[in-house]
């Protein structure tokens, strides 16, 4: 039998592994993936640009934290398929929908990890920048930001992942991008098709969240010279005890 032929008897099958799908539904799976892209990255964009002033509400205003909080936690609870119901009537059955809905998603995670990181900026530390002449934008933009750029990225990390499962979701309204691929071959039993979508889906997810820690790595130098810092503290004190 040659190639052809037993890559076609994979779909004849409905195999779940199937090389003549990759080949014959390449571009199909490319568009798919532009799209799922493209929503994540305009969904989470969105997000940090909505989230960041939140942040800065709650951090300087005590008792607007308790509201922002409690409202980005409530909108969080929302079951994805009524948001996405309750949004369309207002933005009609198109990727807005689908974008809307998951920046309402991610505000949960962004400002609780973008408030958490602010907070943590020692209190000297501002108390110093301050005696050295600091305005309160330049104590944010080169204080405390880079300080709480750890809890900042880790927020990013875990909103993008979550956002990129949940673009699948968007499939009710035909902007699903990889979770088109996903419905419709659940709909119609196409084994390989489920799991060609399935597995870029996690990839994309895999990915995103190596590119972000990364970027982390690359803009947080201290923060593993710190950690090797305390790892020969931490060794040391054992050598010590162990000698006593």
């Amino acid at each position: 039998m040659s190639g052809g032929a037993a890559g076609a008897g994979c779909l004849a099958r409905n195999d779940w592994i199937c090389g003549e799908y990759l080949r014959t539904r390449g571009q199909e799976l490319v568009d798919a993936t532009v799209q799922h892209l493209g929503i994540t990255a305009v969904s989470v964009l969105i997000g940090l640009l909505i989230a960041f002033p939140l942040a800065l509400v709650a951090r300087r205003w005590r008792a607007a934290a308790g509201p922002v909080l409690g409202l980005t936690t409530v909108l969080y609870t929302v079951p994805s398929l009524a948001m996405f119901a309750l949004l369309t009537p207002v933005f009609g059955v198109s990727a807005a929908v689908v974008v809307t809905g998951l920046v309402l998603y991610s505000l949960t995670i962004l400002v609780r990890n973008i408030l958490a990181g602010l907070q943590a900026v020692p209190a000297e530390v501002r108390e110093a920048a301050r005696g050295m002449g600091y305005g309160p934008a330049r104590l944010l933009c080169e204080v405390e930001l880079p300080l709480a750029l750890p809890a900042l990225v880790a927020g990013l990390r875990i909103a993008t992942v979550s956002t990129v499962a949940m673009t699948t979701i968007g499939s009710v309204v035909g902007y699903g991008g990889l979770g088109n691929l996903i419905a419709s071959g659940m709909e119609g039993f196409f084994k390989a098709e489920v799991l060609t979508a399935s597995v870029l889906c996690v990839l994309l997810a895999v990915l995103a969240d190596l590119l972000l820690m990364g970027v982390q790595r690359l803009l947080t130098p201290w923060t593993r010279t710190q950690a090797r810092g305390r790892g020969r503290a931490g060794r040391g004190a054992r050598a010590a005890k162990a000698v006593g």
